[in-house]
């Protein structure tokens, strides 16, 4: 489970020169444990996340 949260983010420059922004889902990735708790709390940072790349 340690590997999966905190949330993965990785930002590359491409070929073309521009950032490429790649956020794994948490909800997805914890959704796998079959923790009704934890897939609440992934479900909020997944929110959370959204709404950063939302704003990029």
């Amino acid at each position: 489970m340690g590997v999966f949260m905190p949330c993965n983010v990785v930002v590359e420059e491409n070929e073309q020169g521009k950032v490429e922004v790649t956020i794994v889902d948490p909800y997805n990735a914890m959704n796998a444990f079959n923790n009704e708790a934890l897939t609440l709390i992934a479900k909020e940072v997944q929110q959370k996340l959204q709404n950063v790349m939302k704003g990029l």
